[in-house]
């Protein structure tokens, strides 16, 4: 029988990891391995083997941990070589590569095949990993490299083509999509734009909130009002910003009671501006369920990017919307508070208000 003087033993019934084996739970791989007495292998949590006897089971937090106890490898989940998760978050991850430096735009048949996988699969995996379909992420990422190439590009139309448009027009009918105002006044800085705009009081103490002709672009918190409509300006410096109508006001009115009660969601429309990258840990922030905490490192796992933690941190403080894109859900893997945009005290009691809802 294989030494186990090196396992970890709980009771198995009890732990919460033996539900995890018996669902066969893909999530589960890679957290944690069990092992067999019986048999003398170790495997993933979602090895399709035949369950065995919960008497006989031992839990590791590590492949080097069951192989030191004794354990070797089962031959059918094969827990000592990449999972299937892993080998496509890689796919993925070239992918994602490739379509940010693309100077051309690729068919979804065609990155399929780089990836060795159908069509139809690679759409799945790609979405389910990143939170975006394969052509919304490689829009995100022309958007980010023509807002670049706007402001440094000698033309609109050089602009357009270095950041890998193949025809003007096509640029053109997505545009206000993409930067909220025509090609020619976001180059000018925001000139003949229109940012609606209110300030307001509510429990957290200022906020302001903003919205373009496509949806709310700040949702911003503070002490000092006037502080919050200079770093709008600052964001948008040609930009006509103009103050809301009695339509915009109820915007206001919604908004304001989201950040006192998010439990009751925001039913509005987001203008999202960010890199694809940003807009992945953007959306996998929304599906975080009120009152609940995640780490960064969970966020960039969620993402498959689980080596971008640092990055994900730094998406979070790129975040302009507050409570709508909720960062403040995200903490330390020791469960502390890290920074926050609007303040960690406001990152604290959003967290406090939501536990308690």
């Amino acid at each position: 029988m294989p030494n186990s003087a090196n396992t970890i033993i709980l009771p198995t019934k009890d732990d919460p990891r033996w539900q995890a084996v018996l669902a066969r739970d893909i999530n589960a791989d890679g957290k944690f391995y069990y092992s067999v007495k019986t048999t003398g292998v170790y495997c993933r949590p979602s090895c399709p083997s035949r369950t065995a006897k919960p008497e006989n089971v031992l839990f590791h937090t590590s492949r080097e941990e069951a192989e030191t106890a004794g354990f070797r490898p089962c031959r059918r989940c094969k827990p000592d070589q990449p999972s299937l998760r892993e080998q496509h978050a890689d796919k993925v991850s070239d992918i994602c590569r490739l379509l940010k430096t693309a100077e051309t735009e690729s068919s979804l048949a065609e990155l399929a095949a780089i990836a060795g996988l159908s069509t139809f699969h690679f759409h799945r995996v790609f979405k389910a990993i990143t939170g975006l379909t394969p052509k919304a992420y490689a829009t995100a990422q022309r958007s980010h490299r023509v807002r670049i190439q706007l402001v440094t590009s000698q033309s609109v139309t050089s602009a357009i083509y270095n950041a890998g448009y193949n025809a003007n027009s096509r640029f053109y009918e997505q545009a206000p999509q993409l930067l909220g105002m025509t090609p020619s006044d976001y180059r000018k800085g925001g000139t003949n734009s229109r940012i609606r705009f209110a300030l307001g009081e509510c429990a957290l103490g200022a906020i302001l909130v903003a919205a373009s002709d496509i949806g709310l672009c700040a949702i911003a918190l503070g002490d000092d009002p006037n502080r919050l409509a200079e770093e709008l300006q600052d964001r948008f410096p040609q930009a006509e910003l103009i103050g809301g109508d009695s339509e915009f006001e109820q915007w206001v009115a919604q908004v304001v009671s989201f950040v006192e009660a998010p439990a009751i969601g925001l039913d509005l429309p987001l203008d999202l501006r960010g890199t694809a990258f940003q807009q992945r840990v953007w959306q996998a922030l929304r599906q975080i369920p009120v009152g609940a905490k995640v780490s960064y490192t969970d966020i960039a796992q969620r993402i498959g990017s689980p080596k971008s933690v640092r990055a994900v941190a730094g998406a979070c403080a790129a975040n302009t919307l507050a409570v709508a894109i909720p960062c403040h859900r995200v903490v330390r893997s020791d469960g502390s508070l890290s920074g926050y945009r609007w303040g960690v005290e406001r990152k604290a009691a959003l967290l406090r208000r939501e536990s308690e809802e």
